[in-house]
């Protein structure tokens, strides 16, 4: 069995590309991905009768290579970086809503986003009418602070 991988490198070449890309769909890291790649080129040298330590530096140089080149394209484009997603009470922040309770310096008043009604204030303390559309600046437990919009 040995003496067939010896004079048949490249089979040898084969089931490590194979080994790595079984054990690279099980992680999803992209690693093992590079010295499948890296495997394949070994098995282009074995096809032209190279001797081994060639086929074994191609291996380590194109899986080198592979890991600083092609992985950080893989991620780019297979893992692409999502914004952050805010939730809850912090989503609120840079929505609008309408005035359906005036709000002034002296007392609060309430505003109206998607359906919900929330108590409201401005941050410089001047006063806005009911009806007029406000953007939410911040938001203090269950406060909202406003600004008029225009």
């Amino acid at each position: 069995m040995i003496d067939y991988l010896t004079c048949n490198l490249w089979l040898m070449w084969t089931l490590v590309c194979v080994a790595a890309l079984i054990l690279e769909v099980s992680s999803g890291t992209f690693y093992l991905i590079c010295f499948a790649i890296g495997a394949v080129g070994a098995i282009v040298f074995s096809l032209i009768d190279a001797p081994l330590w060639l086929q074994v530096l191609v291996f380590s140089l194109v899986s080198a290579i592979s890991v600083f080149c092609i992985r950080p394209l893989l991620l780019k484009y297979l893992h692409p970086v999502q914004k952050e997603r805010r939730s809850n009470v912090s989503a609120l922040v840079g929505r609008q809503g309408k005035v359906i309770e005036t709000i002034s310096a002296e007392k609060p008043g309430y505003v109206r986003v998607d359906g919900d009604e929330w108590r409201a204030v401005t941050a410089d303390g001047t006063a806005i009418e009911r009806g007029v559309i406000v953007r939410i600046t911040a938001i203090d437990s269950i406060i909202v602070t406003v600004e008029p919009i225009g």
